[in-house]
């Protein structure tokens, strides 16, 4: 029996084949998720002027005292600024947004006046705020983003108040995603009795998505040397190749040798992890090969626990495993075996609390189990029994 490389050394030996992809300039308006290669640096203070923070009116601040009459002189709105200089005794309309006019000081909102054609009163429930937003209090010139981090929407706003059209990132990663198996069928055909429909490639398609790269779900091989090595070469310029099973000991599991006849150069196969066992691992050319196991949920974990964290990487981010999370064991678990087991499990609140909640029925064909989980509770080889509320490791999904 050959020996079982640990998840640890797999990852290891996975981020070495892994090195961060070309940096291109990309329009702002597409960068959403995309991984800055580069700090963005602002080109001008926000906001540009000082600024009211409320609608009411902008006054000298030894004028603001209650019951002092101002005499209104003018507006100012956001765009439109009021040109002139305020003096004693006079006040300017003012709006959220809008330039403070010189000579100004303080910003009374208009709840705390009332007002006579042109004259205002100071009331009784005048505050002490003076609801301005100074020149430059968010951010000024030379501002930046420290890359590199993956943009969210927050990240694009400031981008584009910081005047920056476009920006920096690492290009995606392509993956080419290959379903092999002689039983399996596209969804919404008619399988006969001995055939399934393919759900592994769909299930990987849209995890790779969220992960930020471009997917290709090229046809399904059968099991034989032509068909796979046909549709290898159609997989030719990917960063990526995902093949779903072949990848095992049994007589039609021909990944292995088909890849090898094309130039592969294996880096590991067979994990020491549940469920996933028969992973494969290494270069085919430029791509980086993953072979996953053909069961779909282990096809599942395998594509978090490996596949994931290597496209962060090719997108510039460090290169580390999936981030794990604690929380409290909300039944007792038994003990492990000698494989690092990844459980289906869910997460509750309760008490101030993180429970985890693991699924009874772990068999790594059942998606429905998958579908119902939103968590991998992680249990390291031969670990010893757990009594409920006991700390574990969980990653989230």
């Amino acid at each position: 029996m050959s020996t079982l490389t640990p998840v640890s050394e797999a990852l290891d030996a996975l981020f070495k084949l892994v090195t961060p992809l070309e940096v291109e300039e990309v329009a702002l308006a597409e960068c959403a998720m995309r991984v800055l290669a580069k700090d963005p640096v602002a080109k001008r203070n926000q906001p540009p002027f000082d600024a009211s923070a409320m609608d009411g009116y902008a006054v000298k601040a030894d004028d603001a005292r209650i019951g002092t009459e101002l005499t209104v002189i003018g507006e100012a709105r956001a765009g439109f600024s009021w040109s002139g200089t305020l003096e004693a005794g006079q006040a300017v309309r003012i709006f959220t947004g809008a330039p403070m006019p010189d000579g100004a000081e303080r910003v009374i909102i208009q709840e705390d006046v009332s007002r006579d054609n042109d004259k205002i009163t100071l009331l009784e429930t005048l505050g002490d705020a003076d609801n301005i937003r100074p020149e430059g209090s968010d951010f000024a010139v030379g501002h930046r983003i420290i890359a590199p981090k993956r943009l969210r929407p927050g990240d694009i706003a400031l981008c584009a108040s910081m005047n920056l059209p476009s920006v920096h990132v690492y290009r995606r990663p392509e993956v080419a995603i290959i379903a092999t198996g002689d039983e399996l069928v596209q969804p919404g055909s008619e399988p006969n009795k001995d055939q399934i429909v393919s759900s592994n490639s769909y299930g990987l398609k849209a995890m790779f998505e969220a992960a930020g790269a471009i997917v290709r779900m090229l046809p399904i091989a059968l099991d034989n040397v032509e068909s796979l090595g046909q549709v290898l070469e159609l997989a030719r310029g990917a960063d990526v190749i995902i093949t779903i099973g072949g990848a095992s000991v049994g007589d039609y599991d021909l990944v292995g040798e088909v890849a090898g006849s094309m130039g592969l150069e294996r880096e590991f196969y067979k994990v020491a992890m549940r469920p996933g066992k028969p992973l494969m691992c290494g270069k085919l050319g430029n791509s980086l090969l993953v072979g996953l196991p053909g069961n779909p949920v282990s096809s599942m974990v395998c594509g978090q626990i490996f596949v994931v964290p290597a496209l962060r990487a090719m997108q510039g981010l460090p290169p580390e495993p999936a981030p794990r999370q604690r929380g409290r064991l909300a039944t007792d678990a038994g003990k492990n075996g000698d494989r690092e087991h990844y459980m289906r499990a869910k997460l509750e609140i309760r008490d101030g609390a993180v429970w985890v909640h693991p699924e009874s029925r772990q068999d790594s064909s059942l998606l429905s189990v998958l579908s119902w989980s939103n968590c991998l509770l992680v249990r390291a080889p031969h670990a010893d029994p757990l009594p409920y509320g006991a700390e574990v490791e969980y990653i989230p999904l």
